[in-house]
């Protein structure tokens, strides 16, 4: 069964990086990973950019598979699960500053996709009960959706043939959002899991971006002005969870968090209240992130709310 409950990503260590030997080696240790099970999580996230693994002519990069490898291990000696999520492949990336492009409409480029996922299939495969496979983080534009559902129900039927068992994690279009749930084709077997990423309300989780044009970026705004309510995310999470039990699978939201700008006592009022929703409907999540990346739990402004906040996550 999709197991999973509790976790948090691993932002930033080989996705949205600078793909230096200092940070795929050292960013995230095995220290950090023994502290994430000492938080009580089950799992955790892990964001991989095709160019770790690939090198420029597209031949596998053994050395970015090993890493991947290590990561898988450490999680596993620690008593934790581990989803793979590609979060920028060939001629894609939810990034516009990336400059991927052509990946919906280009054989070659989803041919790609589709060899990555297999060779992930070959290596870890055997390893169902352990680690997951998310094909793609966060596909963007509406006009995607229907290119979308051929190349991820073609890229299970890939990845089947050498990892039959595994649970493979899909998400929807406008940035994964959970409104976008119901436009997935229904799932083609029962260990396809349905996934969104949940920053709403989006003027509360991101107040302060420098990256969004989407608010007014000096606004500031407390967790009281926000009107996040349970009701408030049982109504926004309704469709997807109605999706779900109508196709027989599982839900999982990837991603969700607050940046470091709130206030830290706002941040777990906002967990808190989101975390009793993913509890009545036995919804898997990974928080964003463990550390830095604009919301990192690890850090030391979280200090005098984490050990309270953990037990929300």
């Amino acid at each position: 069964m999709f197991d999973i409950k509790k976790g948090v990503n691993l932002g930033g260590w080989m996705s949205q990086c600078d793909y230096s030997d200092d940070r795929l080696l050292n960013f995230i240790t095995e220290k950090d990973i023994e502290k994430i099970a000492s938080w009580g999580l089950d799992h955790v996230r892990l964001p991989v950019d095709y160019n770790v693994i690939q090198n420029n002519d597209l031949s596998i990069k053994k050395e970015g598979y090993a890493l991947v490898g290590k990561a898988v291990e450490l999680a596993k000696k620690h008593g934790l699960k581990i989803v793979i999520d590609l979060h920028k492949t060939l001629g894609y990336s939810f990034d516009k500053d990336e400059k991927e492009a052509g990946f919906f409409d280009n054989e070659k480029y989803q041919e790609n996709f589709y060899k990555v996922w297999e060779e992930f299939a070959k290596l870890f495969g055997k390893m169902n009960d352990t680690v997951y496979f998310e094909l793609l983080n966060e596909v963007t534009n509406q006009s995607y959706i229907d290119p979308w559902n051929r190349i991820w129900k073609t890229c299970v039927k890939r990845i089947r043939a050498f990892a039959p068992d595994s649970y493979i994690i899909v998400g929807s279009y406008n940035y994964n959002a959970v409104s976008t749930v119901k436009y997935l084709e229904r799932a083609t077997d029962d260990k396809i899991v349905y996934n969104f990423h949940c920053y709403e309300p989006f003027k509360f989780t991101h107040q302060g971006a420098h990256w969004t044009d989407q608010i007014d970026q000096k606004a500031r705004v407390s967790f009281e002005e926000s009107g996040t309510t349970t009701q408030y995310f049982e109504e926004m999470f309704k469709d997807a969870i109605d999706k779900a039990k109508e196709d027989n699978v599982n839900l999982y939201c990837g991603e969700y968090g607050v940046i470091d700008v709130a206030k830290p006592e706002d941040a777990l009022s906002w967990f808190k209240v989101i975390n009793t929703v993913f509890e009545k409907y036995g919804i898997g999540r990974s928080a964003w992130s463990y550390k830095e990346m604009d919301f990192g739990l690890s850090d030391e402004r979280m200090d005098k709310v984490r050990d309270e906040l953990i037990k929300h996550l």
